[in-house]
C-alpha cells in the first residue's frame, strides 16, 4: 500500500508492512433495528477496504456483522457498545461506580424515545433500511447516519461523523477498525469511532491537560506517564473524558491505550482510536457543564470528602533526613506562628534515600513512633513518601518476587526496553492480585498504626512493561493501574485511621473517589505557575474535585536542585494556593519561609488568610463532593455560553463566591477578565465593572486581584490558629459583601 496523508495512515497508526496484513474495516448502513430487553440493537456491516489511495470496498471479501448496543440511564446518559473481538458489556470493573439507573428504550420506527417519548436518537429515514445484504456490494446508504440526543435537547445533536473530501477520501469514519494478521486468521486489534464537530465548538477536560482552555485542534495520547513538568505533552493524569461547549460530555469507558482528536485530524470531527477492538461510550446531556459532570460522577463516582486537616497548610522539601531536623522545623513553625498542619517526610526516611522500603531508618529516626505522638501533640499530622515499586536492595525484594507480588519479569535487567523510568526498580507490585494488595496494605499498616495519617502515592503512571500480571496485559493495566494503587491505599488509611485521604500524583476515571492528588513536578517558574494551574482547571472539568500542587514549584532552574528561588514567584505561588483546595510547599530546595526574610510577613499573612477562610472552604468542598462541580473552577463552569471563558486559563472561581486572578508576571501586572455585573475587590472593597476586560492591572506583591459579588456571605474563623487542633467551626462567623463593605484588609 502506498504512503497517503489519508485517514488511515493519519489517525488509525495503520500499518502496511505486509507481514503485519493490517486492512481497514468501515462500517455501512444498519441493516437491522430491534429492541432487546430496553436497549436498542443496530445490526451493523463492515466492509473491508481496498488497499489503495481512494477508500473502497473490497467486494471480493465478505462483510463482518457486528452489532451496536444502544442504552438508556438516568441523568441524560446513553451508552453506545460495540465489539469486534467478542468482548461482554461489562459494568463491574474498577472504574465504574453506578449511581444511575437503567431507562428502557423503544423504538418508533427508526427513532429511539424513552418511556416518556422523549426522543434520544434517530436513523436518517432515506433510505430506508435495507432489510438483507445478500451480495458483497456495499449498501445504498454508504455510512451509519445515527444521530443520538441523550437529554433530549435535538438542537444539540451528537452525530456518528461521515467526514470526508469526496466519497473514497475520508478523513474520519463513523465507526471503524483494524484487523491484523493473514486473511483466514486475522484478529481485530483497533477500533475507532467519531462525532461530527461544529465549525466553532470548544472542548476541555481530558485530565491534567497543561493546555489552554480551549483543546480544540489537539490530539491527545491517552497514556499515562510521568509528565516531566507541566509545560508539555506528557500527562500523569489522563481522563477519557471530554466536555463540548455544546453541553454535552463523552466517557470512553477503556483503560487501553487510546487516542482522542479533538477537531484536529479533521475540523469537522471528534475522533477517538482504542487500541483494543471494543467501543464502550457514555453520552452525557445537559444543560450546563456542572449538570454533565454530575452525570460523569454517576458513572464513575463522587469524591469523598477529605479530613478537615487537610485544608491547612502542609510543608515538605525533597527531603527531610531526620527526627531532630523536622522537629526543629515545627517548633519553629509553632514559635513564630506560621499555621501548619502537615510534616510531609519524602525520599529521605528510609535506611537509604530513595530505598523505598516502608520501614524508618533506625539510626535517623530511632523511635518512629514516639516521634509522630510528639509532632501530633503540637498538632502536626505527618505523611510519608513512598512508591509502588520494589528496589533491587530492598529486604521485601525476594518476599516479593516468592509471592509473586511483583510481576515476574520477561527479561533479566528490570525495566529493560520498557523506557519504565530512570529510576531503576526490580518490579511493580500488582494490584491485580488480591494477596499482594493485602501484602502492601500490611507494609502501610504498620506505619498507620504509628500515627501516621496520610501516605503520598507517588508515581504510579508507569509500569514494568515488560512483566506478567495476574489480572490483565500491562498495556491494560499500565492506566488503570493508578486507581488501584490509590484505592489500595486509601482504603487501609481510612480503616486504620478512620479518614480516607492519600496525595496521589497519577490518576484515571474513577480516581476521584479517592482524594486527593497534586500536579507532578513543575519549575518554580512564571510558566511552572501557569502550566500547573492550567492542568489544574482541566482536572476540575474531568471529574475532580481537588487539586493540589507544589509551592512554589517542585525543582529549580537553571539548576534542577540547587538553584535559588524567584521570591516574587513564591509569593505569587502562595497567593494562588491560598485559593485551592489543598496547599503544599515541596521542593528540591529549601521552602520554609524564614529562609526568604524579605518576603517571609507577606507569606504569614495568607497563610494566616487561608486558615480564616476554612470554613468557607469546608463548606465549598462539601457541596464538591455531593454535586458536580470542583473547588477550583474554571470560568467556564458558571459562563458556559460567554465566549471569552473558553479562552480564559489564568482566572478561576474558588467555590461559588471568589473569582481569582493569579498574577504570573514579574512586573506585578496583569489583564483581568469580569464576567457580566458589579464585582467587589475583597482585599480593598473597591467596586468593578464586569462584563469587560481591564488591562494592565497593578498589584503590589502583598495583594492579589480578588473579587466577589455584592451580596455574597463568606463564612470565616474569627481568630488566628496555629493548626486546626485549634479550631470550632461552629464559632464561624459570616462576613457579608455589603454596601458599607470596605475590604478584608480593613
Amino acid at each position: 500500500m502506498k504512503a497517503t496523508n489519508y485517514y488511515i495512515y493519519d489517525f488509525m497508526d495503520f500499518d502496511p508492512v505486509l507481514s503485519r496484513h493490517e486492512a481497514l474495516w468501515k462500517a455501512y448502513a444498519p441493516t437491522k433495528m430491534e429492541e432487546h430487553d430496553g436497549d436498542i440493537l443496530v445490526t451493523m456491516p463492515f466492509q473491508k477496504q481496498l488497499e489503495q489511495d481512494d477508500m473502497a470496498p473490497d467486494t471480493a471479501v465478505a462483510p463482518r456483522i457486528h452489532t451496536l448496543r444502544v442504552r438508556g440511564y438516568e441523568h441524560n446518559i446513553l451508552r453506545l457498545f460495540i465489539t469486534m473481538n467478542g468482548d461482554g458489556m461489562t459494568d463491574d470493573d474498577e472504574m465504574m461506580d453506578w449511581q444511575v439507573r437503567q431507562v428502557p428504550l423503544h423504538l418508533e420506527d427508526n427513532r429511539i424515545v424513552d418511556a416518556c417519548g422523549t426522543l434520544r436518537g434517530a436513523l436518517a429515514s432515506e433510505p430506508p433500511i435495507k432489510e438483507h445484504w445478500s451480495d458483497l456490494l456495499p449498501p445504498p446508504q454508504p455510512a451509519p447516519l445515527l444521530t443520538f440526543y441523550p437529554d433530549g435537547d435535538t438542537s444539540k445533536p451528537i452525530t456518528l461523523s461521515d467526514d470526508h473530501f469526496s466519497p473514497p477520501r475520508y478523513d474520519a469514519l463513523p465507526i471503524g477498525f483494524v484487523t491484523a494478521g493473514a486473511p483466514s486468521t486475522a484478529t481485530a486489534e483497533r477500533a475507532t469511532i467519531s462525532f461530527k464537530c461544529a465549525p466553532d465548538e470548544c472542548f476541555a477536560g481530558t485530565g491534567e491537560r497543561f493546555r489552554k482552555m480551549d483543546l480544540s485542534g489537539q490530539t491527545f495520547q491517552l497514556k499515562n506517564q510521568d509528565g516531566q513538568g507541566v509545560n508539555n505533552r506528557r500527562c500523569y493524569k489522563n481522563i477519557p473524558f471530554y466536555l463540548s461547549s455544546r453541553m454535552y460530555g463523552v466517557f470512553y469507558h477503556t483503560s487501553d491505550y487510546c487516542k482522542l482528536s479533538l477537531a484536529d485530524h479533521s475540523t469537522r470531527s471528534v475522533q477517538f482510536m482504542c487500541d483494543r477492538a471494543t467501543l464502550d461510550v457514555f453520552l452525557i446531556g445537559g444543560a450546563t457543564p456542572t449538570d454533565i459532570l454530575h452525570g460523569y460522577r454517576s458513572l464513575t463516582g463522587f469524591p469523598a470528602m477529605p479530613p478537615l486537616w487537610s485544608f491547612g497548610i502542609w510543608m515538605s522539601r525533597m527531603t527531610y533526613f531526620s527526627a531532630q531536623e523536622v522537629e526543629d522545623i515545627c517548633a519553629r513553625l509553632r514559635q513564630e506562628h506560621y499555621p501548619c498542619d502537615v510534616i510531609h517526610l519524602d525520599t529521605g526516611w528510609f535506611r537509604q534515600d530513595w530505598l523505598c522500603e516502608w520501614k524508618f531508618n533506625p539510626e535517623r529516626f530511632p523511635d518512629p513512633k514516639a516521634f509522630i505522638h510528639r509532632l501530633a501533640e503540637k498538632g502536626f499530622k505527618v505523611s510519608l513518601w513512598q512508591l509502588p515499586y520494589v528496589a533491587k536492595g530492598a529486604e521485601q525484594l525476594e518476599e516479593a518476587q516468592a509471592n509473586h507480588y511483583i510481576g515476574p519479569l520477561l527479561k533479566e535487567q528490570a525495566g529493560e526496553g520498557s523506557n519504565f523510568s530512570a529510576l531503576d526498580y526490580a518490579g511493580t507490585i500488582d494490584f491485580t492480585y488480591p494477596e499482594a494488595t493485602k501484602w502492601y496494605q500490611g507494609l502501610l499498616r504498620n506505619l498507620l498504626e504509628m500515627g501516621v495519617k496520610c501516605i503520598k502515592t507517588d508515581f504510579g503512571e508507569n509500569i514494568h512493561m515488560d512483566a506478567v500480571y495476574h489480572g490483565m496485559t500491562p498495556e491494560r493495566l499500565n492506566n488503570l493501574y493508578a486507581l488501584l494503587y490509590q484505592k489500595a491505599a486509601y482504603d487501609v488509611t481510612k480503616e486504620v485511621t478512620g479518614e480516607g485521604i492519600v496525595w496521589a500524583r497519577a490518576a484515571w476515571a474513577g480516581c476521584q473517589r479517592y482524594p486527593l492528588h497534586w500536579g507532578g513536578d513543575s519549575a518554580s517558574s512564571w510558566d511552572g505557575m501557569a502550566g500547573s494551574l492550567r492542568g489544574g482547571l482541566h482536572f476540575g472539568l474531568s471529574g475532580f474535585a481537588f487539586w493540589s500542587h507544589d509551592v512554589p514549584g517542585f525543582h529549580s532552574l537553571p539548576d534542577f536542585m540547587n538553584s535559588p528561588l524567584d521570591e516574587k514567584v513564591y509569593v505569587r505561588w502562595t497567593q494562588m494556593g491560598v485559593f485551592t483546595s489543598h496547599l503544599r510547599y515541596h521542593g528540591t530546595c529549601k521552602r520554609e519561609p524564614w529562609h526568604y526574610p524579605e518576603i517571609a510577613p507577606i507569606v504569614k499573612w495568607w497563610w494566616q488568610l487561608r486558615y480564616r477562610l476554612l470554613p468557607y472552604i469546608v463548606a465549598q468542598s462539601q457541596e464538591a463532593c455531593a454535586g458536580g462541580k470542583p473547588l477550583l473552577q474554571a470560568l467556564i463552569l458558571k459562563h458556559p455560553h460567554d465566549r471569552q471563558c473558553w479562552h480564559i486559563d489564568d482566572e478561576y472561581y474558588f467555590g461559588e463566591e471568589f473569582l481569582v486572578c493569579p498574577v504570573m508576571r514579574s512586573d506585578d501586572r496583569r489583564d483581568i477578565y469580569l464576567p457580566e455585573g458589579e464585582w467587589v475587590d475583597f482585599l480593598t472593597g473597591e467596586r468593578w465593572e464586569g462584563g469587560r476586560w481591564h488591562y494592565g492591572v497593578e498589584t503590589p506583591l502583598d495583594r492579589m486581584p480578588l473579587f466577589v459579588r455584592p451580596g455574597a456571605k463568606i463564612p470565616l474563623y474569627p481568630d488566628d490558629v496555629d493548626s486546626t487542633d485549634e479550631m470550632d467551626l461552629s464559632k464561624q462567623i459570616i462576613l457579608e459583601i455589603s454596601p458599607q463593605f470596605k475590604g478584608y484588609l480593613r
